[in-house]
């Protein structure tokens, strides 16, 4: 595992590029898909040249199946989300097709980007299936499957039940629930905005291909303010011929805010599963105290709450001596057996709480750096447009003043 770490820590990764297939799938059913190539490259060099460049292809399911796999074994750690399967709050004048071939291009750069986020983990990096996902293309899925994680995967009703019946929980991670939900609330209306403002300014650039179509057209009728008119009618042409270029741009913030709109389910990823370990913390001390109870009460002779038991015995009469110490003794074996595992789930819950804090407050440092330096580029972007919007007006006017 250590090579692993530092093997990952010498290459470089990359999803240079995307294909689309044709094949069988698991129903032995014709699908069509996509398949990425990854790269990896090494970064150090041997004799002054660069080790070759290895490389193998990998489909959206197999990078499901990754990070399926790391959510059972890293329960505590923020795990990066995947880009979208199906575009979502998607800029009405574009395709929602996912075999489109910008948006097949925009999720490229989102799986490329996952990589990424893994590889620079402290603690996801040193994983060995990770290593392998990159490195061994054939039987890879077999070697995950072997790990036995999907076993160890938490049913949906399951961790459903811990979120109603947890009686004590943790402050900190009700807490965190909010600020996920509050987190995907606004970046959702930050996303819905976007789109607006997408379709505002596909808007005004089209009235200035107009503009240009009418100076263009005017020019041949007016002999004497022709020129004047075709140049402003370049200049207007040039400005609206721009917009497929800044739209582009658009949607490369938007997938910026998606990948945290993604992320806050891994946020409550992390909730639930805390919410399971204080369930089963809770099921454990209650089963515990009610042994503790029973041994008390076969002890003394007094039974103080109602049981099917004590009906028993009321009914058919009293136990012996020895039957009573049988069970006694069967009960203490069973209580010191749950007091250890108690204290092991005790153990186990305060080391979850500690390492999941950790990487939650890794996480929120990098959103607020992530976040702070989209919103600016994209305000940036913003100004540079209207900036040249008033050039291309200045130099419609400076003709219209040769006329």
């Amino acid at each position: 595992m250590t090579e692993n770490t530092f093997w990952l820590k010498k290459i470089e990764i990359s999803v240079s590029e995307a294909e689309k297939r044709t094949g069988r799938n698991a129903v032995n059913m014709q699908e069509t898909y996509t398949a990425y190539l990854i790269e990896t490259r090494s970064v150090e060099h041997t004799d002054g040249q660069s080790v070759l460049t290895d490389s193998l292809w990998r489909r959206y399911s197999e990078f499901e199946l990754l990070r399926n796999y790391l959510l059972v074994y890293y329960p505590h750690v923020v795990v990066p989300p995947l880009p979208e399967k199906r575009a979502e709050f998607v800029w009405h004048k574009l395709s929602a097709d996912n075999m489109d071939p910008d948006f097949v291009e925009r999720r490229r750069i989102g799986l490329e980007n996952f990589l990424l986020r893994v590889a620079s983990h402290p603690i996801l990096c040193r994983d060995k299936i990770f290593y392998l996902f990159l490195t061994q293309e054939g039987n890879w899925k077999e070697t995950v499957n072997e790990t036995g994680f999907q076993l160890k995967a938490d049913s949906r009703l399951k961790a459903l039940n811990a979120t109603f019946r947890v009686k004590n929980p943790d402050k900190r991670f009700t807490e965190l629930k909010h600020y996920s939900d509050e987190l995907q609330s606004v970046i959702s209306h930050l996303l819905r905005v976007r789109a607006r403002v997408a379709d505002r300014l596909y808007g005004v650039y089209k009235v200035h291909g107009n503009y240009g179509r009418v100076f263009s057209e005017w020019s041949a009728i007016e002999k004497e303010m022709g020129d004047g008119l075709q140049s402003a009618g370049h200049h207007m042409d040039v400005y609206a011929s721009s917009i497929d270029d800044i739209l582009e741009d658009e949607e490369h913030y938007a997938d910026q805010l998606k990948e945290y709109l993604f992320y806050a389910e891994a946020l409550r990823a992390v909730c639930r599963k805390h919410e399971l370990m204080q369930y089963d913390l809770e099921t454990a001390a209650q089963d515990l105290a009610s042994k503790k109870q029973q041994c008390e009460e076969l002890a003394t002779g007094t039974v103080r709450t109602f049981s099917l038991k004590g009906m028993t015995t009321k009914l058919f009469g009293q136990e012996t001596a020895e039957q009573r110490e049988a069970r006694i003794k069967v009960l203490e074996e069973q209580i010191n057996e749950g007091e250890q595992q108690l204290k092991s789930k005790n153990l186990e819950g305060r080391e979850f709480v500690k390492n999941a804090w950790a990487d939650i407050e890794r996480f929120k440092e990098q959103k607020n750096q992530d976040l702070k330096e989209a919103l600016i580029s994209y305000a940036i972007m913003q100004i540079s447009m209207c900036k040249k919007g008033i050039q291309v007006w200045t130099n419609a006017k400076e003709c219209f003043s040769k006329m």
